[in-house]
Formats: C-alpha cells, sequence, structure tokens
C-alpha cells in the first residue's frame, strides 16, 4: 500500500508540474499532497477523508490541515483535478495502439427511493433514473465512461439520472483519436450520429443492434460487439465495489466530486497494475 502512495503522489506532483501548477506559498499542505489523500480515501477508504488524512499523517508523516481546510482546499482544486484526469486518459488513448474503446454507463444514486421526499442533495424529477439491468429506478446520476478495451477509463461524464445513454453521449462529445473504434449497447443508437463521427471524425461507431434496426449485424459483427462489451461490466462491478454503502456528501458538488476520485483512483491503479 505505502508504494502505491508513493507512486500515486509522484504521478500527481509530475502531472501538475508539467502543467505549470504551482502552490500559494502560504499553504500548509501542496496541492499533490492534497490530491493524493484525496485519491487515498477514495481507493482505499470509501472516500472517508479522515481516515485518509489519518493514515497519512502515521504512516506518510504528512502535516496535516484541519478537516475543514482539508475540504476547502481539495474543493478549490476540483478543476484541477478534472485536468488531471483528462491528461491522463490523454496518455492512455496513445498507449492504446489497437485504438479500440468501450462506452457504456452506470448509476450511483445519492439516497434510497423510500427516502426521496426527504432528500436535501437532490430535488426534482430530473434525477429520477432507470436501471434496466436491475429493473429498478434511482435518484440520482448516471455516469458515462469510455474505456480502452482493456479496461482503462480514459473519459467520462456525468448526467442527471433521468437522461437516456444516447442523449448523454450527444453532450459528451468524446475526444478520441481518428481511426478509433468505439463499442457500445443498443442505448446508443443514433444512425445519424454513427454517420457524423464515422465521416467528420473518423471514428467508427459499433453499436449493438435492436431486433427492429434498419441497420443489422452479421453474426461476427454481434459477437464482436458483444465480446467487448463484457470488459466494461466487469469495470463497473470492480469500480463500483469500492463505493460505500452510501456516498456521504454535504452538497451534490462534493457528491460528484467523490465519483470523480473514485473514477481517477481506481484508472490510475489499474493503469500501474
Amino acid at each position: 500500500m505505502e508504494d502505491h502512495v508513493i507512486a500515486m503522489y509522484c504521478f500527481v506532483d509530475d502531472l501538475l508540474k508539467a502543467k505549470g501548477a504551482k502552490t500559494d506559498k502560504r499553504a500548509k499542505m501542496s496541492d499533490s499532497m492534497i490530491l493524493t489523500t484525496a485519491l487515498v480515501a477514495a481507493h482505499y477508504f470509501g472516500c472517508n477523508f479522515e481516515s485518509a488524512r489519518a493514515y497519512m499523517q502515521a504512516h506518510q508523516g504528512v502535516r496535516l490541515l484541519d478537516k475543514s481546510g482539508f475540504t476547502r482546499r481539495l474543493h478549490q482544486l476540483e478543476d484541477t483535478l478534472t485536468a488531471l484526469f483528462c491528461s491522463m486518459g490523454q496518455a492512455l488513448k496513445q498507449l492504446n495502439t489497437a485504438s479500440q474503446y468501450v462506452i457504456d454507463s452506470f448509476p450511483v444514486a445519492v439516497c434510497r427511493n423510500i427516502r426521496i421526499p426527504r432528500c436535501r442533495l437532490l430535488k426534482g424529477e430530473a434525477y429520477r433514473g432507470y436501471n434496466a439491468s436491475r429493473r429498478e429506478y434511482f435518484y440520482g446520476f448516471k455516469v458515462q465512461v469510455i474505456t480502452t478495451a482493456d479496461g482503462l477509463p480514459v473519459e467520462y461524464f456525468i448526467v442527471a439520472g433521468e437522461y437516456a445513454d444516447v442523449t448523454a453521449f450527444q453532450a459528451m462529445n468524446p475526444d478520441l483519436p481518428e481511426g478509433s473504434v468505439l463499442y457500445g449497447d443498443s442505448g446508443y443508437t443514433d444512425y445519424e450520429q454513427e454517420d457524423y463521427y464515422q465521416d467528420c471524425e473518423g471514428v467508427d461507431l459499433q453499436i449493438q443492434r435492436k431486433k427492429n434496426s434498419l441497420r443489422k449485424d452479421h453474426p461476427a459483427q454481434a459477437f464482436l460487439k458483444q465480446h467487448y462489451r463484457k470488459r466494461i461490466e466487469t469495470v463497473f462491478s470492480e469500480l463500483t465495489s469500492r463505493f460505500p454503502k452510501s456516498i456521504h456528501a454535504v452538497t451534490a458538488k462534493g457528491f460528484l466530486l467523490k465519483i470523480t476520485l473514485f473514477l481517477f483512483a481506481y484508472s490510475f491503479h489499474k493503469a500501474i497494475a
């Protein structure tokens, strides 16, 4: 664990230096250490920052801020965290010589359905979505994730739970290298979008076909699409297994920040494994 934490710190610190980011001289704790502690919390402690702070102080000898100071600094670094994930994703895309990717989504509920009327984190029917795999409704967000064929997340996009996958994908506007192949399930069916990406972006969208589809697949195509999609289901299973039963957050912004931390920590862990 200690070697993994040190590697994570070096990675974050190098990325920040490459971007020319500098910590305020008056700060008692560097930006690199703030982000590393948050990622340690996501990977090992279910995003419990207090447990991560205690570990870093006991095992890494880190001089830590108090709870409120740490949380305030972390929220100030939210955009930096997103930029670092994008940089890591771009690096993984360059290393992905096969240029094969998979897209899918998973739901993240903020509370149980019975508690929706008392939920203070979110308000409105836009967050009520349907989880087809479990045949149940949920209240929260839907996370769109693009991974390599090996299961490394390289892009993500978070929308309210009611949004269909194809609608979220249209807003996501993924940045994939020319010549890439992107596999997805039938929920991403949009013939115009497939034609656009093929003609303008040089990206081949390989979407699973419904029984009534106007564009039928050959058996070999259907097999390939199903084969590549199985991997991302395993990724979601591994990723969400690190989630606590309930992600604690005071604001919706803090809730989304923790989802980003979970994705970042998972992607980094799988990349160096």
